[in-house]
């Protein structure tokens, strides 16, 4: 006898919820019934896959192999099921849709009503996150597509949505905010820059700016949001570069602050959508990426 989907199931949600009794609510069974399950899954591959103490469920190192096995099993099951239920021209699917903070909450709001206007039987679940915690979700089949930078998610499909350029955010009495236009790459250098923290691609954009432009990145304050290096900026504390939407949509109706864009290619970047190139269920993210390209451009524009 061999492991079942069921028990995979059970498995992986104690890795997720990392206790016996949430996991068991979470996948609706009694925990005497799950722990038994996980017991009897342990016998048939004889293994020892989850460490049971007072402080919860920790995953063996074979456990953790079998957990990141179980998913791609999963998934693959997950995919054959939507294959079955796909119609090309009407989207009816419940989409899990993930996307990096930068974009979100400044794209999803306009776009989400246009479609569910346009697909009123489409369910969508959004979850917020790095870069690279994304890329893991999609990889690991928790999420069907994401909003992210392409290049950063290797072996992967994309549609391109918009091109998203950096924008610097400065105090008035900055000697940044006396000039109107395009900031230039000289105007940077010698500069603080402030960033978000590790895992985010505009981090990696910001550090890439600093080199070119002979700025440096802000050692004494790292942003875990965006209004965040917003608000240091308002203090002086640096400049905070910002992306196209979050500059337009939200830093441009702070009066306290002058934004302007920064003229260079290392400033602009490719936002898209993206999928697993083994995804059944194409077509309907192609429809999404038109919805979610038409509302990223009145935005911009």
């Amino acid at each position: 006898m061999r492991p079942t989907l069921k028990q995979l199931q059970y498995l992986v949600a104690v890795a997720e919820t990392g206790k016996f009794n949430e996991a068991a609510r979470k996948m609706n069974v009694s925990q005497p019934s799950l722990s038994t399950q996980i017991a009897d899954m342990e016998i048939e591959l004889n293994a020892k896959l989850v460490e049971r103490g007072r402080h919860g469920a920790i995953l063996t190192p074979v456990g953790e192999d079998i957990v990141s096995r179980s998913r791609s099993i999963l998934r693959a099951v997950e995919e054959l099921k939507s294959a079955t239920k796909v119609d090309n021209t009407i989207l009816t699917n419940r989409i899990r849709l993930g996307v990096i903070p930068s974009v979100g909450p400044y794209l999803l709001p306009v776009a989400t009503k246009t479609l569910h206007q346009q697909y009123p039987d489409l369910r969508m679940s959004v979850f917020e996150g790095r870069t690279l915690d994304i890329d893991k979700l999609l990889r690991d089949g928790r999420l069907d597509t994401i909003i992210s930078t392409a290049e950063d998610h290797p072996d992967s499909e994309a549609m391109p949505l918009f091109q998203e350029n950096l924008w610097i955010c400065v105090p008035p009495d900055s000697p940044l905010a006396n000039e109107t236009g395009d900031v230039k790459l000289s105007e940077l250098k010698g500069k603080p820059l402030l960033s978000l923290g590790h895992g985010h691609h505009l981090n990696l954009a910001i550090h890439d700016l600093a080199k070119q432009s002979g700025a440096y990145v802000s050692t004494e304050y790292e942003g875990t949001s965006l209004d965040a290096i917003r608000q240091m900026a308002a203090m002086g504390a640096g400049i905070a570069i910002l992306p196209s939407l979050y500059a337009l949509v939200e830093a441009s109706r702070d009066t306290a602050l002058v934004v302007r864009r920064i003229a260079h290619k290392k400033a602009e970047r490719q936002i898209s959508l993206i999928w697993r190139d083994t995804s059944p269920i194409k077509q309907s993210f192609q429809q999404i990426a038109e919805v979610l390209k038409q509302s990223a451009n009145a935005l911009i524009d």
